[in-house]
């Protein structure tokens, strides 16, 4: 993926002079690694790019790297912080969390930490939701509750009115934890507050189950995802073993990225074909899906389907006029739909199959994280404070060639990360499954 933008410049609040509460803490031998805004972490690391980029005079695009800094923007002893988790739950929300607090009160000595109830709701006054204490006994029990104990929502709300109350209560750093609608709004936040000339932090976390969020090569939820998603294929695998010609259908999350499905289907090798966004296919014909499934049927009696929600929308006709609270386009139910295509397929041919319906969605998204998830938002917790106490703004925290960095929130927000139907991870799909192409035209 080649990246154009080479301004990777992070926006801050003003010069930091305040020595870091950091220094202060004893860790015996071991100095507290501080690192320095000069720091960065290349984006292109493939020789062949690099030296393209050399040989033309451009700059290498790189990434600030994230950590503590030495010096700091606010004084932590009279620092009002918030934090609000938006749009659909995801493992790992309430570890985000409660990393943002234990780093907030006990390394900076922040006493003042507020919860905001249900997504950006929350600061709008008509609602009337109340805002939580964050404290360390509020938090320190939350990880195994899965969801977010701060809750959620979606939809819009005046840019204007949730400034306001960031005035009213006197904010200095706002956390904010959500998908791509999250850091568009996010991103106006900052504008407003920008606009205004106010002395307000914006930092957001990046969260979304489907992997999708660009410029991030991992989000928090997803490791949880694949590994609660493998333990479905076991079972639809089982059951279409169980059977004769037994049909494992399992539909995962994927709006329009099939990272979940094609991961999950190489962690457990015993899908046969591989449905996503990304990649076209048609349902009928010769080439087609359903008589791919037939032949597999024939030569081995079992099969076993995974399919990302956002698949094969194009047998839905125009399907874009409805939409959610967030704008976002309401999917049909690809699931359902083969489910039938299948049952009338079969049913017409007289051939007797035996399909198991399986979609953990919703029981995916609301479980706690995972050991691999939970060491990830620890880490994303903690950069996310140093940078805000540093007097940064307008940025996410991502990961980055093995590295956590400050991503500015335009260079990410409003665009979305894919699987490549000519990268790797397709190709071992394909070589895992054996589907080859279910397209008649090729």
């Amino acid at each position: 993926m080649m990246i154009e933008t080479t301004d990777m410049t992070i926006d801050t609040l003003g010069e930091a002079k305040i020595p870091s509460p950091l220094l202060k803490e004893d860790r015996g031998a071991i100095k507290q690694p501080f690192v320095s805004d000069d720091r960065r972490v290349l984006i292109h690391i493939e020789a062949e790019t690099v030296r393209e980029q050399v040989s033309q005079g451009k700059p290498l695009p790189t990434f600030e790297l994230a950590g503590p800094r030495e010096k700091i923007y606010f004084d932590p002893s009279k620092l009002r912080c918030a934090v609000v988790t938006c749009g659909g739950l995801c493992p790992g929300l309430n570890d985000i969390i409660r990393s943002i607090v234990l780093e907030l009160y006990y390394h900076y000595g922040v006493r003042n930490i507020y919860g905001i109830r249900y997504g950006l709701q929350g600061f709008i006054p008509s609602y009337g939701h109340p805002v939580i204490d964050l404290t360390p006994d509020k938090v320190t029990n939350i990880l195994d509750m899965g969801g977010s104990i701060l809750g959620s929502s979606r939809g819009p709300q005046d840019m204007d009115e949730i400034v306001d109350s960031l005035e009213r209560m006197n904010i200095g750093i706002l956390f904010m934890i959500g998908g791509d609608g999250t850091l568009m709004a996010a991103c106006k936040i900052a504008d407003t507050i920008q606009r205004r000339r106010l002395k307000i932090s914006v930092v957001g976390i990046p969260k979304t189950i489907d992997n999708d969020i660009h410029l991030v090569s991992r989000s928090f939820g997803f490791d949880t995802a694949v590994d609660v998603a493998t333990r479905a294929i076991i079972g639809a695998h089982n059951e279409a073993q169980g059977y004769p010609n037994g049909v494992g259908l399992i539909k995962l999350m994927g709006r329009h990225s099939g990272f979940i499905a094609a991961t999950a289907s190489l962690a457990q090798q015993d899908v046969n074909f591989v449905l996503i966004p990304e990649v076209d296919f048609d349902l009928e014909g010769p080439k087609g899906f359903l008589a791919a499934l037939e032949n597999r049927l024939a030569d081995r009696g079992h099969a076993v389907i995974v399919v990302a929600e956002g698949a094969g929308q194009k047998f839905f006709g125009n399907n874009e006029t409805e939409k959610d609270a967030s704008g976002n386009v309401k999917l049909k139910d690809i699931g359902l739909f083969l489910k039938q295509a299948i049952g009338d397929y079969f049913k017409a041919r007289k051939i007797e199959i035996n399909l198991k319906y399986i979609d953990p969605s919703y029981m995916i998204r609301s479980l706690p994280a995972n050991a691999n998830d939970s060491v990830f938002c620890g880490f994303l917790g903690r950069d996310a404070v140093h940078a805000g106490l540093a007097g940064k703004t307008k940025l996410l925290i991502g990961r980055w060639n093995n590295h956590f960095v400050h991503i500015p929130m335009e260079a990410s927000a409003g665009k979305r990360k894919q699987v490549s139907p000519q990268g790797k991870l397709w190709s071992a799909v394909l070589e895992a499954t054996g589907q080859g192409s279910l397209k008649n035209d090729n």
